[in-house]
This record gives structure tokens, sequence and C-alpha cells, in this order.
């Protein structure tokens, strides 16, 4: 099993509703296993269209499935609870990122990771001092390094 860590946001519809569902869902995949989840935060929105406040949080998975196929996963959960893709930070229903992979780097197309804005993201860097112990004492850019470079983890 991998340890990852995903980013939920919302700021369309029923905030809480959507997390919840996305929650849910995820924990229903095969191969996944829900661990926890981090506080939810509202946030003003970084970059796109003028839109409403996010929730945000992080919650904690361990799972059998590569790091594509686990994207592909919660794009499953996006669109089942009918994200649409119209322009790059527009306002959603529901957004999974995944932020970290267990001790894995990628740099292709279709995925970063460590997602590269993990240090831009207040919300995130909270999420992850919440379900990472060391990470309060170190810096979440750090962490991202020690997790390119294999030396993450899991801590529970």
């Amino acid at each position: 099993m991998i340890t990852a860590y995903i980013g939920i946001g919302s700021n369309l519809g029923n905030r809480n509703a959507n997390i919840a569902g996305a929650i849910e869902m995820v924990r229903m995949i095969d191969g996944v296993v829900l661990k926890k989840v981090s506080s939810i935060y509202e946030t003003e929105p970084v970059g796109g269209p003028p839109q409403g406040k996010f929730l945000n949080g992080v919650f904690e998975i361990d799972t059998v499935l590569g790091p594509f196929r686990l994207l592909g996963e919660l794009k499953k959960v996006e669109d089942a609870l009918g994200r649409i893709r119209k322009e790059k930070n527009s306002p959603r229903t529901i957004d999974l990122d995944i932020l970290l992979f267990g001790n894995s780097k990628i740099d292709s197309e279709k995925l970063k990771i460590p997602h590269p804005k993990m240090d831009e993201r207040e919300f995130v860097q909270r999420g992850l001092r919440e379900l990472i112990p060391h990470a309060s004492a170190r810096g979440i850019s750090e962490l991202a390094k020690d997790t390119a470079g294999g030396s993450l983890r899991r801590q529970i």
C-alpha cells in the first residue's frame, strides 16, 4: 500500500455536501482505504474568474492503485458530482488533487507530484500539518522534497 494525500475543494452548490459526497465516493473506490481527513477551511479563490469562496481540506488514503489510475478514479468522482471543466481555475462543485503519492516524483502533462502549487495554498499546508505530525516542524516545501527523494514515511 502507498500513502497518498489528496486536496479537496468545492465552491459551487452545497459545498459541505459536495465534500462529504466526494469523500464517501473515494472511500468506495476499490483499492483505496480512507485513513484521515483534515479540518475543512473556507478560503478565497486563487486565480480564475470572479467566484465564491471555497471549502477546502486534505485527506489521507492508502492505496494499491498507481498514481495515474488513482487520478482517473478521482476524475470519475469529480464527474459524478457534476464538475464541469470550462476554463482553468473556474468555479467547481468538487476538485480533487493528488498532492503527494508515497515517495513518487512525477512530472507529466497529466500529473505532477508533488503538486506544484502546494506551497501556494494555505489550506494544503494546514491540512498536511494536521495529518502528518512532523510536517508542522519542517515546512511543506521540505516535506515535498523528502517525498520526492523517497524519505517520507507514513505517520499514523
